[in-house]
């Protein structure tokens, strides 16, 4: 298996990983590792293994250049600048100390007057590097948008290779890892890691290994918000799966809708197996401890919202801190999988600014089996995401997790997830980026959760929506593509 993430924090690929290996499969799930260090230990019966990403081609090969025409003044790329500005330091030091010795202004009036042209020209000259590397990060100059539009032209889906090489380095990465395992089968999670298993199962056939790949797609690419600022990503991720899928020899996804939406994108000739990525409740869920109200220092009769999920700003968890001034007495706990985040450091801030830092409580993620215990200690959950294409077709991972630990949600107006809302009653919806709407929504749960509670007994099919049922799904698949295998080899074609 593969992920282009740290594993950790992934509940699907965890989960995936330990179900395959408890039906008798030898996983190796391959992730990115954080630390730059190789990592490994045992997820139930598989193996994990972080690999080192040596991130090279995070700058394009034109920031690689100088820009001789558009900053004739900026440094070269490379460490000149920093080396100018370090060496005018160290100047400037050296006349201190011989000043601090009794040396006259005469004296030094001319190293002095040196020295202040030295430090006015490369002052101008960092000033015209780092404005010259802001443009083309921001690829927003005349020759950058000529420059996307000529390589699209010019290589297609392929163009990705120029658009955002940065791809490159998950290839060199993993590929010579998952050659060394020689699978019988690749499962590839998420768009990135979709081209590293095509060219590794490409390279099993040229060596007259037949490999199966398998597709996990997690979101619908051209409806999310790009993961990277720069303008030429999301088309580079677009191109580099439309060059890939068509090696896939199945496609799994997360729910119906996606299902249908990827068979159309892509031509497929059968519609991709739904794996939801819902809770495991089987006999193996653990309790937490402490548990989630012991670690933000509040009692059992405090009203307490929680998010869940990782801290991105389209995500809106920033809306839990807007409304606290309008909740009196309601705490917000922000269980996250990056708390050291800009997003999560800039909320805070604001929690600061609005008087209600001391009910704001950022918590790191449990383990995926502690998750709906966890969870259940709370009065209702909260899914404020905005509205992007791939957010109105999800039923994404915490909703389903907010469900089973049997609390009310508040989830914005999206609407696939909000129609299941309306529906079965277990919570209110709200219009995304409303805090006045969202704290009417909250008030309505608080002030009769049981309102919203009695739901999950008379009308949400829990019963559905477990690991089990998901898991026998993959597996299956997995006993159809490697059977098909076996059966070729043993009657060859001709």
């Amino acid at each position: 298996m593969l992920v282009q993430n740290g594993v950790t924090g992934d509940s699907r690929v965890q989960k995936e990983a330990e179900s395959a290996a408890a039906a008798g499969y030898e996983v190796v799930l391959l992730g990115a590792s954080p630390s730059g260090k190789a990592e490994e230990w045992a997820l139930g019966g598989a193996t994990v293994r972080l690999v080192p990403v040596n991130r090279v081609f995070d700058r394009r090969r034109h920031e690689m250049r100088r820009g001789w025409l558009r900053s004739p003044l900026a440094y070269p790329p490379g460490p000149l600048a920093a080396y100018r500005q370090r060496q005018a330091r160290a100047w400037r030091t050296d006349l201190d100390t011989a000043r601090a010795r009794g040396a006259s202004a005469a004296a030094l009036a001319p190293r002095e007057a040196a020295y202040r042209v030295f430090w006015g020209w490369t002052g101008l000259r960092r000033k015209a590097t780092r404005r010259l590397e802001a443009d083309r990060a921001a690829a927003k100059g005349g020759v950058d948008r000529l420059a996307a539009r000529f390589w699209k032209a010019a290589m297609g889906d392929r163009a990705w290779r120029r658009l955002d090489p940065a791809l490159w380095d998950l290839e060199l990465s993993f590929g010579p890892v998952v050659d060394e395992l020689r699978p019988d089968l690749i499962h590839a999670n998420d768009f990135q890691m979709l081209g590293v298993g095509a060219r590794a199962k490409l390279r099993a056939r040229a060596g007259g290994r037949d490999v199966k790949l398998v597709w996990d797609a997690h979101e619908y690419l051209p409806g999310m918000k790009s993961w990277k600022g720069h303008p030429w990503w999301k088309d580079a991720q677009i191109g580099h799966e439309n060059e890939f899928a068509p090696h896939a020899d199945a496609v799994v996804t997360v729910s119906e809708l996606l299902a249908e939406m990827l068979r159309d994108r892509h031509g497929l000739t059968e519609l991709p197996e739904v794996v939801m990525n819902v809770p495991d409740t089987s006999g193996s869920v653990e309790q937490p401890v402490p548990g989630l109200r012991e670690r933000c220092g509040i009692g059992p009769g405090t009203p307490l919202m929680v998010y869940s999920g990782a801290p991105l700003e389209q995500r809106g968890l920033h809306i839990l801190v807007e409304a606290l001034p309008d909740l009196p007495g309601v705490h917000a706990a922000l269980i996250v999988s990056y708390p050291q985040w800009r997003y999560v450091k800039r909320t805070q801030e604001r929690a600061a600014e609005l008087g209600v830092a001391d009910r704001v409580h950022v918590l790191e993620y449990v383990p995926h089996r502690q998750v709906v215990p966890f969870l259940s200690e709370a009065d209702l959950g909260v899914i404020p995401i905005h509205h992007w294409g791939n957010h109105e077709i999800s039923l994404i991972t915490k909703f389903f997790e907010y469900s089973h630990a049997r609390i009310p949600v508040v989830v914005s107006d999206v609407k696939t997830m909000s129609g299941l809302v309306r529906r079965t009653g277990q919570g209110e919806v709200f219009t995304a980026e409303d805090t006045a709407d969202f704290t009417r929504a909250v008030r309505a749960v608080l002030d009769d959760p049981e309102t919203y509670r009695k739901a999950y007994a008379e009308r949400v099919p829990l019963g559905e929506w477990t690991w089990d049922s998901q898991a026998k799904r993959l597996t299956d698949l997995y006993g159809r593509l490697l059977g098909a295998a076996g059966e070729e080899e043993e009657h060859p074609r001709p």
